[in-house]
């Protein structure tokens, strides 16, 4: 179903707290990855490391407090209404993804995944034009923060979910070519579903009378995770 403009509401402001420092939140968990997007990223906010560990430290306060809204209610006191909404089937559970815009990353939208009883059951970054998504031939086509979960998933199927290392991260393992065409096995992880690092393995490629034996990290995002230039969002 294509996503239907939500209704217009003025009912929403928290004081000292709105769309840059919920972006900063955003950006605290990637700065364990990706630190120098991070700190370009703040500079365009007009904002230093100390405000992103303040605008954080709030956010965390906020959502362990009893009388803090929840569910849609939360985002919508923060950034505003959401740009639109979706009904989506998960199961057999009728569901709603909301949307935001968030200008640090215009091509993508905030996603609150509501489930029917109106709790949020997952807070990511999603491509809303599949089209737009960028050109994922081989492992060399990878950069940070230059694809999220569902267009590496589409580009190298059949990708299977991993288990992230915290609540904000996600992670995918997936096989694809090298810039030569020679097969790889892959893992990234991702960060509020942006792509943050990646490893990568030869596929072992046996042959008759020998063993295969694993690779080594290879490639741009091996290791390290540092590939040339950030992607764009």
């Amino acid at each position: 179903m294509s996503p239907e403009p939500s209704a217009p509401d003025h009912a929403h402001g928290l004081p000292g707290f709105g769309v840059d420092e919920f972006q900063q939140v955003l950006l605290r968990r990637m700065a364990d990855h990706r630190p120098e997007l991070v700190e370009e990223a703040l500079r365009r906010l007009g904002a230093g490391r100390a405000a992103m560990r303040e605008a954080n430290r709030r956010w965390q306060a906020m959502v362990r407090s009893r009388t803090f809204p929840r569910g849609e209610r939360r985002y919508r006191l923060v950034l505003g209404p959401p740009e639109s909404r979706v009904t989506r089937q998960v199961g057999d559970l009728p569901c709603t993804a909301l949307w935001w815009r968030l200008p640090l990353w215009p091509d993508l939208r905030f996603e609150v995944l509501l489930g029917p009883d109106g709790a949020a059951w997952n807070e990511w970054l999603v491509r809303p034009d599949p089209a737009t998504a960028p050109p994922l031939r081989t492992t060399a086509d990878l950069r940070p923060w230059g694809a999220v979960v569902d267009d590496v998933a589409r580009a190298f199927p059949p990708a299977r979910p991993l288990e992230g290392s915290a609540p904000t991260r996600w992670g995918l393992a997936f096989r694809a070519p090298d810039p030569d065409g020679l097969p790889q096995r892959c893992s990234a992880e991702f960060t509020w579903g942006l792509l943050q690092r990646w490893t990568t393995e030869p596929e072992p490629q046996p042959s008759p009378g020998t063993e295969p034996g694993p690779g080594s990290p290879t490639g741009p995002g091996s290791a390290t995770g540092r590939a040339p230039g950030p992607g764009a969002g």
